[in-house]
Order: structure tokens, then sequence, then C-alpha cells
């Protein structure tokens, strides 16, 4: 009797023991603890902001409908700040204009979003070896016939 007993007793200890986890006990493993530190707003592995010496001063002279072109600087700071200078060529009443501000990372780490008051600019750029790619609105970069006059290229 008792070592009948003991086998029933050592059955159950097994199937309890192999069987499947409940739910909350696959809920707490999923889900990281609030100590859990994540890296998601942090951009990893190679990308333009981590691998590419891309502070510094940027030139190129963009088309322009209404004058000769648009003489650009864009200058981006290691503290996140940038200054953008435009001279529109050709026109009688043209000076210069110079914007600053702070600019922002993408998700990618690849894009920068100039912030402050920047005239007719989009304020975006992709970010490369040595230049800046002018973005439109939407973020693409320009394409067509003209497209390799919205490359700045650095100083």
């Amino acid at each position: 009797m008792q070592k009948s007993i003991f086998n029933i007793l050592a059955f159950s200890l097994f199937f309890v023991g192999c069987s499947k986890p409940t739910e909350s006990q696959n809920e707490s493993e999923a889900m990281p603890s609030e100590n859990t530190e994540t890296s998601q707003s942090l951009p990893t592995g190679d990308n333009s902001e981590t691998s590419l010496d891309w502070a510094g001063t940027y030139f190129n002279t963009l088309p322009c409908a209404s004058c000769e072109g648009i003489e650009t600087w864009v200058t981006l700071n290691q503290d996140g700040t940038f200054e953008l200078k435009t001279n529109y060529l050709g026109l009688n009443d043209a000076r210069e204009e110079i914007f600053t501000g702070k600019f922002f990372w993408d998700e990618s780490g690849s894009n920068v979003t100039l912030q402050g008051l920047i005239g007719d600019y989009s304020g975006k750029f992709k970010v490369g070896e040595d230049q800046l790619w002018y973005l439109n609105q939407a973020g693409h970069r320009i394409e067509g016939a003209l497209a390799d006059q919205y490359i700045l290229k650095k100083k």
C-alpha cells in the first residue's frame, strides 16, 4: 500500500513538474522588468550618426526659379545645434539670411531635421560621408536632372 501511494505521488509530481507554465508565468517572463533599460531610442550598429564624422559645414548652390541660385551653408555642431545661411544670387535686394536652432536625428540615425525658423526650407537632410542630401517635405531625396545640385559637400 505504501509503495503504491509513493508511486502515485511520484507520478503526480512528475506530471506537475513537466506541465506547461501558466499564462501568468509566461507573461511575467515575456514582460521586461521595470528596471530594465531599453535602447529603442538609441541607434545601434553602423549608421551616419555613430559611424561618420558628420559635424562641420556643408555647402552648395541650390537651384532657384526666381534667381541665379541660392548659396546654402549648413553647419551641424556636435552639441545638436545648427546654423543655416542662405544667399540668393542675382537679386537686387538679396541679403544673407542666417537661421539657427537645434537638429534631431531620426530613428535610423541617418537623417537630421533642423528645428527652428528656417524660411522655405524643409529642414530635412540625409547625412552621408562628407555630404548632406537635401530632402523634400516628405523626407525623400530630390530626384531628376537637378538632383546633384541638392547635395551639399562638406568644407
